[in-house]
């Protein structure tokens, strides 16, 4: 039988291979990144609130929760805004690359947020990572516009799962997704208002916009969200984010299969990916021996 961190782990796997399928459908989505969040944490929210009313499910939250998780809300919606925005500027393989680093700048933060000691290996690895970013950044400099949105979007993923795993030990997932997704969707409404976006104009959807907006808000985000907040409570934030960091692979061998003409890249570009993508590997080995 497998252990509940074994189960967490795999299941985890599966909803990394939808996060990395999202980054394909942010590509195929034509509305600007503000819209298409907006959508994404609208039909989530709702799909969330049908299945509380249906299952009369209960919902309790004291008010310091709640201005947590709203903060939270914050958070995964600007990463959202950035993470479609760097598609939209570049493409998927660039921006998933760049999203590369979250495991490693987790590494360095973790013992910050939960006291725990920085290893020396880590400084060595964060060394190559720098390389492997600096020979992204050189193969891929027209697309540096769309690496500054990644990196940003990397900057606030790692902040939303460090304040999140201060929380999900003792709230609910429904709770804690519901309330993060209306929270990033109120924020939006407010943003989407004052930049004269909040009109008809809005629900002027093409029929490929609405389907491909209905997949990211139900599966990829009501779904996938309640489950990857659940398995949290079994999983370290950092193994958390190394599980993440499986999404460029995913989402990379996709973009190839969907966009393939756009998503080819140099040899250059994969050897850096590939000098950041095993330096979190090899990280999270000694993570586990540490362990």
């Amino acid at each position: 039988m497998l252990g509940n961190k074994t189960k967490s782990l795999l299941h985890f796997h599966f909803i990394v291979f939808i996060f990395g399928f999202t980054a394909i459908l942010g590509s195929l989505i034509s509305i600007n990144s503000f819209q298409l969040v907006w959508y994404r944490m609208l039909t989530a929210s709702l799909v969330l609130l049908t299945f509380i009313i249906i299952f009369k499910k209960k919902i309790r939250i004291s008010f310091t929760d709640f201005i947590k998780l709203f903060f939270c809300g914050f958070l995964i919606s600007i990463h959202w805004l950035f993470f479609f925005k760097a598609i939209k500027v570049s493409n998927v393989s660039v921006t998933l690359s760049i999203l590369s680093l979250g495991a490693f700048l987790t590494s360095f933060l973790e013992p910050i947020f939960y006291k725990k000691s920085v290893v020396n290996y880590e400084v060595v690895l964060g060394l190559v990572v720098a390389l492997g970013t600096a020979i992204v950044f050189k193969t891929q400099f027209h697309y540096l516009e769309g690496i500054i949105y990644a990196l940003f979007a990397v900057i606030f993923s790692v902040f939303f799962t460090l304040f999140n795993g201060k929380i999900i030990k003792r709230v609910p997932s429904l709770t804690i997704s519901l309330f993060e997704l209306m929270s990033g969707f109120f924020l939006l409404t407010i943003i989407l208002l004052f930049r004269g976006e909040l009109d008809y104009k809005l629900i002027e959807l093409s029929l490929s916009d609405s389907l491909w907006l209905l997949i990211l808000g139900t599966i990829c985000t009501a779904y996938a969200f309640v489950v990857s907040i659940d398995v949290m409570k079994y999983l370290s934030p950092y193994t958390l984010m190394l599980t993440i960091n499986m999404e460029p692979i995913y989402g990379i061998l996709l973009a190839y299969i969907f966009l393939n003409e756009h998503e080819k890249m140099s040899a250059q570009f994969y050897f850096g990916f590939a000098l950041i993508f095993f330096s979190v590997i090899i990280n999270g080995i000694y993570k586990l021996k540490e362990k």
